[in-house]
């Protein structure tokens, strides 16, 4: 059982449970799931998750110490460029869709293939990545960049009430000098973080108008740490635990229940619901992703940026890849730009079936492996 739960636990596979189960009950008892993934949605996507993206958190901060992937300015600003491209690229094949079908009422779902969902992206690129491969860090840089830049687009395009930045900035003031006060004490208790710092950065968040999911991340980087880098979710790492690590450590098993959660509250989908505007956020994600990160790290080294150290062109085209991965956010993005109707269920079918990018970045990783092998073996 031990061994099963390991399994279970490092493949992430709670969260493909509650992926399936959810889709499962979604078609089987529409009713009752719209009502179940209604009572839930706040307490998971609002709250719970807020410890998933404190540990993605984690996995930047420490590959950005001396040492790590991303430790020049020259080496982040990479992911950061990759990431814009990663949004632009599928923006215009959609909307060259859209004027192609001569459908302008379907313009409004321009935003909905921008979007990068950092969970399964995460899990992805480490069935395919070895532990402390620069291209985990790069992604999970993307990633958050590229939900920063939607949150942004959702302000300005799609605005579901009043966005409060004065609020947002006079509330997470405090909270981060909270943090910054802790740390400067020395507190290696990273609850008082959490739960002080913490609790006002949500507030920060909930009452500005913003994704409280996000409110761990502005703290998390003031959890003192002694700068080593250590995968994220892995309680077995060498040497003395810092508060960073322990941190992670603790909520290794608890994000985990999380992730199924998460799944079974976001990814009810009737099979159904497959037109026009699925292909279109589908192929726009699964072909725009990776061709835009690609382009835009390209540009950037041009300019003379730096990649992450040992981070190949091969690398960041399967980071793309992975980055396809729509999901919960695309689905968020479809709901704010359509109302309900058909238009709104072929949208969240495109998101659900950007998965595809999935078994597509598995196996362009295992290809540029066995084409990587087969040259060291080749005789010269």
């Amino acid at each position: 059982m031990r061994r099963l739960l390991t399994v279970v636990i490092e493949r992430s596979l709670l969260l493909i449970a509650g992926t399936l189960a959810a889709l499962a009950w979604a078609n089987a008892a529409p009713a009752s799931y719209a009502a179940f993934a209604h009572r839930v949605h706040f307490a998971v996507n609002d709250i719970a998750m807020v410890f998933f993206f404190a540990l993605a958190t984690k996995e930047i901060v420490e590959a950005t110490h001396p040492g790590g992937a991303l430790a020049s300015w020259r080496e982040a600003a990479v992911p950061l460029f990759a990431a814009a491209g990663g949004m632009l690229v599928p923006a215009l094949m959609y909307t060259g869709a859209v004027a192609a079908l001569a459908a302008p009422e379907l313009h409004r779902g321009w935003a909905i293939p921008c979007a990068t969902d950092i969970a399964f992206s995460y899990m992805t690129a480490r069935l395919i990545f070895p532990p402390r491969h620069p291209a985990i860090p790069f992604l999970l840089l993307l990633a958050v960049a590229d939900d920063a830049l939607g949150l942004i687009i959702l302000a300005i395009f799609y605005p579901a009430g009043e966005v409060r930045l004065v609020t947002f900035a006079l509330l997470l003031a405090p909270a981060v000098a909270i943090a910054w006060a802790l740390r400067r004490r020395r507190v290696e208790s990273f609850w008082p973080y959490v739960l002080a710092g913490g609790g006002l950065s949500w507030t920060a968040f909930y009452v500005g108008g913003l994704h409280p999911a996000l409110a761990l991340v502005p703290i998390v980087p003031f959890l003192p740490s002694v700068g080593r880098y250590h995968d994220l979710f892995d309680d077995q790492a060498a040497g003395p635990a810092d508060t960073l690590d322990l941190f992670a450590r603790w909520w290794r098993v608890p994000v985990q229940i999380v992730l199924f959660l998460f799944g079974l509250a976001n990814a009810g989908v009737p099979l159904s619901s497959v037109g026009p505007v699925t292909w279109m956020v589908a192929g726009s994600l699964i072909v725009g992703k990776p061709l835009g990160v690609l382009l835009l790290t390209a540009i950037a080294v041009a300019a003379g940026l730096k990649r992450p150290g040992g981070l190949t062109y091969a690398d960041a085209a399967i980071a793309g890849i992975t980055a396809g991965i729509g999901f919960t956010v695309a689905l968020f993005f479809a709901t704010a730009a359509f109302p309900p109707g058909a238009i709104l269920d072929e949208a969240k079918m495109g998101a659900l079936l950007s998965f595809i990018a999935a078994p597509l970045a598995i196996a362009a990783g295992r290809l540029v492996r066995s084409t990587g092998t087969a040259r060291r073996r080749s005789p010269t």
